[in-house]
């Protein structure tokens, strides 16, 4: 692992819009700074909108989302610029931000920073895709206390697997962005599911220390249409057929501090 580094890194100001690209960041006991700050909910349920339900919510990958002003730690959270599918943009401090973003959504939402109140998400099981099971549901799941994650701090995928999708199917279009990682790692001379043997071992890049808590299992957000990516069902039905559903893990904050491209990683 020696010669493994960053490759890139992103950070997504709002859940489930698109992000940034980042040099550097740094990275708290909840994750990338800034990661996930802002959500949109739903007045009527009080759920959290995001890409997995995309019978409720089918245009969220079409916005946009970046910060005013880089995020600092121990400050509040700054404001952030959401653009909408029709080139338009809002800030966050806009008074009325929440109708606009109502009328784009063509729902009464408001859109959120992450507080101590559970919230909750909805999830949509695509039927399309045969061996995955309770086809055609909804489930529903709590993020973590105080953000907007699905499951952990830290979502990390490596070139080595994503090469390796690519491979299983070639007819797909295959980009890190689909799957929304935080940070990219370059592992050379390697083409497997290598984060799968990664699970319970701790990652140091720099200063940072991460634990991989879990594998990824992916959802219906894999396969939705993404700026110029085509929707595609085969990327979610090939990983469930190659991999059990698994792409990518996460991970939790041991050390907190800054990552940057480039920088070497160390695993055990």
């Amino acid at each position: 692992m020696a010669s493994s580094k960053v490759a890139s890194i992103w950070r997504y100001p709002v859940k489930s819009m698109m992000g940034e690209e980042l040099n550097a960041c740094e990275i708290t006991e909840q994750g990338l700074l800034g990661d996930r700050a802002y959500g949109i909910i739903d007045n009527q349920t009080g759920k959290l909108a995001n890409a997995k339900n995309p019978q409720k919510w089918p245009n969220m990958f079409q916005y946009r989302a970046n910060f005013i002003d880089p995020p600092q730690k121990d400050d509040a959270i700054p404001q952030v610029r959401i653009t909408f599918p029709d080139g338009r943009s809002i800030s966050s401090t806009d008074e009325d931000k929440n109708e606009l973003l109502s009328n784009s959504f063509n729902r009464d939402v408001h859109l959120s920073t992450a507080s101590s109140k559970d919230v909750q998400f909805e999830g949509y099981i695509p039927e399309e895709i045969e061996e995955l099971d309770n086809k055609g549901t909804i489930f529903t799941r709590t993020s973590p206390k105080d953000t907007f994650f699905d499951i952990d701090m830290v979502h990390i995928l490596t070139t080595s697997t994503i090469n390796y999708l690519k491979r299983l199917a070639p007819e797909s279009r295959i980009e890190a962005r689909r799957f929304r990682p935080n940070i990219i790692i370059e592992v050379p001379d390697t083409e497997a599911f290598i984060e799968n043997d990664w699970v319970g071992k701790t990652l140091t890049i720099g200063s940072v220390q991460l634990k991989i808590s879990q594998e990824t299992k992916r959802c219906v957000m894999t396969t939705l249409a993404q700026g110029v990516l085509p929707k595609d069902p085969n990327v979610l039905r090939t990983i469930v057929r190659k991999n059990a559903g698994s792409f990518g893990v996460y991970a939790s904050v041991v050390k907190p501090g800054t990552v940057s491209i480039g920088d070497r990683i160390d695993i055990h």
